[in-house]
Formats: structure tokens, sequence, C-alpha cells
């Protein structure tokens, strides 16, 4: 290969060029700042390869794709290693393509282990909310931002999510696999009587606000019979 066509290939994966005009660097940020472990670099490098990928598709591009190590233990120091590692066999134990990644199908199975099934479009849903490389699956570094967006508080209570990160606390090694699914239907028995616990205070909301309808009406009634005396 002459040194130009060497040259040419290099250019081709820094960049692409993409319909309106603007250059994305692609290989450039892969590899630079692999040291510094910041959020804002690895929330910069997230956001510009998903703009190469939107930019490329839309000028018909194919995108090839780059791999970046991550080390989970630095990135979430919220976490010990010790969880991280139990996190790690939670998403192995669903991970049935032993691919590293779990995709629609293997997040439905694991759902419906965990007695939270989702609808086709909840787990669409539950996969956008962390993939942040928009794949279309989860990846383990963003399995654990599943924990990290529960512990801050960021997920709906009704969430899939939520779901997940709450059913998947336990660990199965501690108290075994029987004790693992008496939590889970422990669980979900909990979030049932708490919804039942709801409905019940809006039934009952919803009594007192026809009362006191009836009462405002009958007094009207009373004002109006009571004008035509006057």
């Amino acid at each position: 290969m002459s040194v130009s066509s060497n040259a040419s290939s290099a250019s081709s994966v820094s960049g692409v060029t993409t319909s309106n005009g603007r250059r994305s660097s692609l290989g450039r940020n892969s590899e630079s700042g692999t040291g510094s472990g910041t959020d804002s670099s690895e929330l910069s490098h997230i956001l510009n390869r998903r703009q190469v990928i939107i930019d490329s598709q839309e000028a018909g591009i194919e995108v090839p794709h780059t791999f970046k190590v991550v080390n989970v233990y630095t990135e979430f120091h919220e976490f010990s290693r010790k969880q991280i590692k139990e996190y790690q066999k939670t998403f192995n134990t669903y991970d049935t393509g032993r691919d590293g990644y779990l995709d629609l199908t293997e997040l439905k199975y694991m759902m419906e282990k965990l007695g939270a099934p989702q609808t086709h479009l909840g787990l669409k849903e539950m996969i956008k909310e962390v993939d942040e490389d928009n794949d279309g699956k989860i990846s383990f570094r963003e399995f654990l931002l599943i924990y990290r967006k529960a512990q801050a508080g960021e997920l709906d209570n009704d969430s899939g999510l939520n779901q997940l990160a709450r059913l998947t606390e336990i660990s199965v090694e501690e108290v075994g696999v029987s004790g693992a699914k008496n939590f889970f239907e422990a669980k979900i028995e909990q979030q049932l009587r708490s919804n039942k616990f709801h409905d019940e205070i809006r039934q009952e909301q919803e009594e007192r606000r026809r009362q006191e309808e009836e009462k405002a009406n009958r007094r009207l009634l009373f004002q109006q019979r009571a004008a035509i005396f006057q």
C-alpha cells in the first residue's frame, strides 16, 4: 500500500464529513483522554460519538464500531468493588448471548424472572434511558448507570428501571435461591399492597369530593327556592 493511501485511510478513520458539512472526530476522541477519568470527558466522548452516528446515518455513511476501554471501578466510585462485582454477576446471569450486552430479548427475560414483566414499549423505554451510545442494548457500564440513577433518585418509582434496581439489590448468594425468590415475591406483594392503598385513598377522595358537590348543589337549590318568596 502506498504512503498516500495510508494517509487517506488514516484520514477516513479520524473524521467523517457529514451531510450538513460538519466534520466529526472518531479515532482521536476515543484515544485521547484515556487516563483522564473525568465525567466531562466521558460525556463529551459519548455525545461526539452519538453525533457522528446520527450525521453519518443521514449522509448514508457507515460508521465503524470503536471500542473504548472503561474502568468501571474508577468511574463508579460511589460503589465498592464488591458491589460492582455483584452487579456484574447479575448482568452475566441474564447476558445469555455472552456478548457483553443485554438486548431487548434478554432484558425481557430478566424482568419476567424478577416478577416485573414489561411491555415491548416499556422495555424499549428502559433501554433508551441508559443507552448512551445509542446502539439499542445495554452494556455493563450502562447497566451500572441504572443503579447510579436509582441511588440518586433519578428514576420514576413506577419505571421499569427502578423496579429492576430494587429487585436486584438482593444478593442471591447471601440468601440462597429460595430466599431470593421469597424476597422478590415479597417486593411484588408490597408493591401491589401499596398500589391498592393508593387506590383506596383516591376512591375516598373522590367520594368526599362528590359529597361536597352534592352538598353545594343542595345549598344552591335551597337559595334559589328561597329567593322566590322574597
